[in-house]
């Protein structure tokens, strides 16, 4: 098997075994098997959403700083902690140059494998939260 192969399979795994321990959190949390069966769907239910929508924001919030948009945040809280440092505005640069010199340095991520692994838990979620609508809430 190809090494980028091994790789991916891996980055994979450790996001669905992340996703399943805090489905398992969840579950554990809302005290599964004691109660009706559904009860137990419902939990099923949100214990994937959480997991899944958790895992989704971070893949939309680490796209976002990696692009870029969080910098203006380091940059203003570098000004401020160096207005109180003695000399620290002689260290002072321009946005630009700091903005060019944070995205210089930053790597690009692949995050693919927080995505998908993100939607499918959330997808699951949605899918179980619509049978249980549907067999027990429905009228």
């Amino acid at each position: 098997m190809k090494e980028e192969t091994k790789v991916t399979l891996r980055n994979y795994a450790i996001c669905v075994g992340i996703e399943a321990v805090i489905a398992f959190c969840v579950i554990w949390i809302k005290g599964f098997f004691t109660d009706s069966v559904a009860v137990n769907l419902q939990i099923w239910a949100d214990a994937f959403f959480v997991s899944g929508i958790l895992m989704t924001l971070f893949a939309g919030l680490m796209f976002v700083s990696g692009e870029g948009a969080l910098i203006g945040i380091g940059f203003v809280l570098r000004n401020a902690i160096l207005t109180f440092i003695p000399m620290g505005r002689a260290k002072q640069e321009k946005y630009a140059d700091y903005r060019e010199r944070k995205l210089s340095k930053s790597k690009k991520h692949r995050l693919g494998h927080i995505l998908v692994t993100g939607l499918v838990f959330l997808v699951t979620g949605i899918i179980l939260t619509v049978i249980w609508y549907k067999k027990y809430l429905s009228v």
